[in-house]
C-alpha cells in the first residue's frame, strides 16, 4: 500500500492522549492516526451516503412507491418451478 507523508500541529495534550492510546493498543503513533483518520473519513462517507438515500426516497411519491410493489411482486419465483 502507498502510503504519504505529512506533517499535522496539535496541542501537546492531544498528543500525550494519541500516544497513550497507541500504546495500549500496540501500535504506533503513526498507526493509530491513520486508522483513526479512515475511520472519521469513511464514517463521513457513509453518513452522506446515507444523508442522500434517505432524500430519495423521502422524495418517491405514492405512484412510485406503487410501481416498486408491482415490480416485486412480478418478480416473484412463484410457479416458475421446472
Amino acid at each position: 500500500m502507498a502510503v504519504a507523508k505529512f506533517a499535522i500541529s496539535m496541542p501537546s495534550e492531544t498528543m500525550r492522549h494519541v500516544d497513550r492510546a497507541a500504546k495500549r493498543l500496540g501500535v504506533t503513533r503513526s498507526r493509530y492516526i491513520a486508522v483513526v483518520l479512515d475511520h472519521v473519513a469513511r464514517h463521513g462517507r457513509d453518513t452522506a451516503i446515507s444523508r442522500r438515500v434517505n432524500q430519495v426516497l423521502a422524495e418517491l411519491d405514492k405512484q412510485d412507491l406503487e410501481s416498486a410493489a408491482h415490480l416485486l411482486a412480478a418478480r416473484r419465483d412463484e410457479g416458475t418451478e421446472w
